[in-house]
C-alpha cells in the first residue's frame, strides 16, 4: 500500500466495510446496537457473521478468535478454523451468528480470586460489537467480553463497559437538566500515551533478569545516563526511526490512530501517542499496541520494554491516559461553552471530577498498583503516590470567586452568580503543563499521569468513570428536585469547592514539603506499594458505589483484591529467586575467576620479589574477596526470606511480608552486587552492563 490513508484500518471489519458488505435493514440494526446498547437481534448477527467471515476469508483468514482481556493483565486468543466438513468429503467454510456471539474458553486456568474453583472449567465469552473486528495474521480477532458460568466478570472489558454505562445513565441526567433533550448518549474518550524502551535483542538474550522478570535486577550506574537530557525529543536514531516506521503501519492497518512518536528523557526510551477515540475502544486498541510494539520490535533484531522501571538511575516508563467527557452531538462536556448556561454546565461536570478523585482517591491508586509501577511512582521521574488535582492558575481562580462569592479579577467586577455571569472563554491550553501532577485538567480534558507502561488503562478509567457517575447522581438528585435551579445549583458547586478543594494542588508533586502538607495537613491518603493501597479496594465506601452503579459485584471485587496481592507476590518472588540465581550462577563465579587470577598474579609478583609491597592487585583482592562473601550472605538471607514468606497465610499477610522482608533483601543484594561490578574487569563480567544497555541500538 502506497500512503497511510489506504492502510489505515485495512485490517479492520469497520464501519465501511459493514456499510458496504450488510443489507441495509442490517447494518441500521448494527448500528443502533452499537450506538444505543439496543439488544442483537440473532437474525442480524447471523448475517453479520456471514459477511465478516466472507470479508477475512477473502484477506487470507482462516480462523478465528474470541479476543478477551483476562485478569492476568494481557490479552487471550483461542482460534478455531472456519472448515466444517461436506458431504462430499471436502470443507466449507462456516461462521454462524451464534459463534460470533458466544464462545466457550475453558476457565479453570485464568486468574478469579476464588470466584470459582479449578474444576470448574467453564467459562464464556461474548462479542462486543462496539469494538470492530479486525485480522492478525490468518486469523479474525473478534473483541469480546469474559466472564465465569455464573456470569461473574472475569476480564477487565466487562466492568469498563458497565462504568461507562453507568456514567452515561447519570451524565444524561445532568445535561437533560440543561435543557439538552437531542443527546442519546454521554461517554468518555481516552487517549494514552505510551513509554517504552527499545534494547538490543542479543544483549537482552543474555540477561536472565530481563528475560525472566522484564527489568534489570543488578547494574551498576553507567558513566552517562540521562544527566545532559540530549535524548528527550532528540534526533531519532536510524535504526528507531525504521522500526517506528514499521510500527506506525502495523497499528494503522490495524485502525489504531498512532500519531505522535518521539525520544523521551531516558536513553533508549521512546514514547508513542495516539488520537482519542471511546475508552473501550482505546482500552483495545493500547492492549493491541503494546503486543505490536514488541512484535516488530523483534523484527529489528530489539526487544520493546515496557516494565515501568527496567533501569534503575533512570527514568522508568508510564502511560499517560488523557480522559474527556463527551456527548454523541459532539459537545465535550469538559470545555466552557459560549453562553452562560454551557459555562455553568462545565463547571458542574468539572466539580464532579474534583468531587470523584477527592471522595475516591484510594481507588485511583489501586487503578494503578502493579509491582512494577510502585518502583516509579513518587520516584521524580513521575507523579507521587499521593493523588492530587491539577487545575491551573486561572481555573483555581474562578473556582475562589465562586467559593467565596467574589468578583472574579478576570471578569470585571460582576460576581460569579451561575447562570447568570458569563465565565471567560478559556482557550485550550489555558495554563502550562503540570508534569509532575497526578491529575491534571490541561485544556479539555484530564490528564491521569499515574498509569504504568504495561498496565491496562480498562482499570483506572472504570474506577474513574464509576466514581464520576457517583458524583453526577448525587447533582442529579438535588438538581432535579430543586425548586430553584440556578440556586441549588450555585450551592452545589460552591459548596463542593469547598468541601474538597484539598484535593486541588498546583504546585511541585516531586517536592517532600508537598507530600508532608497533603497527608499531614490536607488528610490526603498516601499508599507507596501495592500491599498498602490493594485492601482498601474492599472498604465499604468503595464497595457501596461501584456495586450501587452495576459495576462490580461485592464477590468480583474480593476476588480482584485476591488476585492483584497475589499477582504482586508472585511477580516479587520470581524477581528475587531470579537474583538468587543469577547470584549464584553467574556473578559469584565471574568475581571469582577474577580473584583467583589476582591471587596468581600477587603469588607471581612475591615469587620475583618477595619483598615487594603491597599493590593494586593486592588491595583488588581484598575487596573483591569481601564482596563475594557479602554477596553469597546477601543471597542466602534474601532465600531465607521467601521462604519465609510462604509460611504466611492469605494475600494480605503474604504481600505485607514480601514489602517488608523481601524487597528489602533484594536491596542489600543488589547493593553488594552492583559494587562488585564497578570493580571486576570487564572480561569477567556475565553480562552486559548498564552503558551497553542503554546505548548499544545505533
Amino acid at each position: 500500500m502506497s500512503n497511510a490513508a489506504e492502510m489505515f484500518g485495512s485490517k479492520v471489519f469497520d464501519d465501511r466495510i459493514m456499510k458496504a458488505t450488510l443489507p441495509a435493514r442490517v447494518y441500521n440494526s448494527l448500528r443502533k446496537t452499537i450506538d444505543e446498547g439496543t439488544d442483537l437481534d440473532v437474525g442480524v448477527a447471523n448475517a453479520v457473521a456471514a459477511a465478516m467471515k466472507d470479508w477475512a476469508v477473502k484477506n487470507g483468514a482462516t480462523h478465528y478468535t474470541h479476543w478477551f482481556q483476562p485478569l492476568t493483565g494481557i490479552t487471550a486468543e483461542k482460534h478455531d478454523s472456519f472448515i466444517s466438513p461436506s458431504p462430499d468429503g471436502g470443507v466449507i467454510m462456516e461462521f454462524s451468528g451464534k459463534e460470533l456471539i458466544k464462545g466457550e474458553p475453558d476457565a479453570s486456568s485464568f486468574p478469579s480470586g476464588g470466584l470459582r474453583a479449578t474444576f470448574e472449567a467453564r467459562g464464556y465469552t461474548a462479542w462486543d460489537p462496539t469494538s470492530y473486528a479486525f485480522l492478525k495474521g490468518k486469523t479474525l480477532c473478534i473483541p469480546t467480553a469474559f466472564c465465569a458460568y455464573g456470569g461473574e466478570a472475569l476480564d477487565k472489558k466487562t466492568p469498563l463497559l458497565r462504568s461507562m454505562e453507568a456514567l452515561n445513565k447519570q451524565a444524561l441526567r445532568i445535561v437533560r437538566l440543561f435543557g439538552n433533550d437531542t443527546v442519546k448518549c454521554v461517554k468518555t474518550s481516552v487517549g494514552p500515551e505510551q513509554e517504552y524502551f527499545l534494547i538490543d535483542r542479543e544483549m537482552y538474550n543474555k540477561r536472565r533478569d530481563l528475560v525472566y522478570t522484564g527489568r534489570t535486577l543488578f547494574g551498576a550506574k553507567s558513566p552517562k545516563g540521562q544527566e545532559m537530557e540530549d535524548h528527550y525529543f532528540g534526533v531519532i536514531k536510524p535504526r528507531v526511526e525504521a522500526y517506528m516506521a514499521d510500527l506506525n503501519e502495523e497499528l494503522w492497518k490495524l485502525g489504531i490512530l498512532a500519531k505522535t512518536e518521539h525520544n523521551e528523557v531516558a536513553p533508549a526510551q521512546h514514547e508513542l501517542a495516539p488520537i482519542y477515540t471511546s475508552t473501550n475502544i482505546a482500552t483495545d486498541h493500547n492492549q493491541l499496541t503494546m503486543e505490536v510494539m514488541q512484535k516488530v520490535a523483534a523484527k529489528h533484531g530489539l526487544v520493546c520494554l515496557l516494565h515501568e522501571k527496567p533501569f534503575e538511575g533512570v527514568n522508568g516508563s508510564g502511560k499517560h491516559n488523557n480522559w474527556s467527557i463527551a456527548t454523541d452531538t459532539g459537545v465535550n462536556l469538559l470545555s466552557p461553552g459560549e453562553t452562560p448556561y454551557e459555562n455553568a454546565q462545565f463547571l458542574l461536570f468539572l466539580c464532579a471530577v474534583i468531587k470523584a478523585v477527592d471522595d475516591y482517591q484510594d481507588l485511583l491508586r489501586l487503578s494503578v498498583a502493579t509491582a512494577g509501577n510502585d518502583h516509579r511512582l513518587g520516584a521524580n521521574e513521575a507523579p507521587p503516590a499521593v493523588v492530587s488535582i491539577f487545575l491551573g492558575d486561572e481555573l483555581t481562580a474562578i473556582l475562589d470567586a465562586i467559593e467565596n462569592d467574589t468578583p472574579y479579577n478576570g471578569s470585571g467586577t460582576t460576581l460569579m452568580k451561575l447562570g447568570v455571569s458569563v465565565l471567560p472563554k478559556f482557550p485550550r491550553d489555558n495554563t502550562d503543563r503540570n508534569r509532575t501532577s497526578p491529575f491534571a485538567f490541561t485544556g479539555n480534558k484530564f490528564e491521569f499521569r499515574m498509569l504504568g507502561s504495561s498496565n491496562s488503562i480498562a482499570c483506572a478509567n472504570m474506577m474513574l468513570n464509576a466514581a464520576v457517575a457517583e458524583s453526577l447522581k448525587i447533582y442529579a438528585d438535588r438538581l432535579e428536585a430543586a425548586e430553584d435551579f440556578e440556586t441549588v445549583l450555585h450551592q452545589m458547586i460552591k459548596k463542593t469547592i469547598k468541601d474538597h478543594k484539598r484535593i486541588l494542588f498546583n504546585g511541585n508533586g516531586y517536592d517532600e514539603a508537598w507530600i508532608r502538607e497533603a497527608t499531614e495537613v490536607r488528610g490526603l491518603s498516601n499508599y507507596p506499594t501495592t500491599p498498602d493501597c490493594m485492601p482498601h479496594l474492599l472498604d465499604e465506601k468503595n464497595v457501596k458505589m461501584l456495586t450501587s452503579h452495576g459495576v462490580f459485584t461485592e464477590a468480583e471485587l474480593k476476588s480482584r483484591c485476591e488476585i492483584m496481592l497475589d499477582n504482586y507476590s508472585k511477580t516479587v518472588t520470581i524477581e528475587a529467586n531470579t537474583m538468587v540465581d543469577m547470584a549464584r550462577r553467574e556473578i559469584l563465579p565471574a568475581v571469582q575467576s577474577c580473584t583467583a587470577e589476582l591471587a596468581e598474579a600477587i603469588a607471581a609478583k612475591k615469587a620475583v620479589s618477595p619483598d615487594v609491597p603491597r599493590g593494586y592487585e593486592t588491595g583488588l583482592l581484598t575487596k573483591l574477596s569481601g564482596l563475594c562473601d557479602r554477596i553469597a550472605e546477601k543471597a542466602d538471607g534474601l532465600e531465607a526470606a521467601v521462604r519465609a514468606v510462604k509460611d504466611c497465610q492469605g494475600a494480605v499477610a503474604e504481600s505485607a511480608a514480601i514489602r517488608d522482608t523481601v524487597l528489602g533483601k533484594m536491596a542489600e543484594l543488589r547493593a553488594a552486587a552492583d559494587q562488585a561490578e564497578t570493580m571486576t574487569p570487564k572480561k569477567y563480567w556475565p553480562f552486559p552492563t548498564y552503558g551497553e544497555l542503554l546505548f548499544s541500538v545505533s
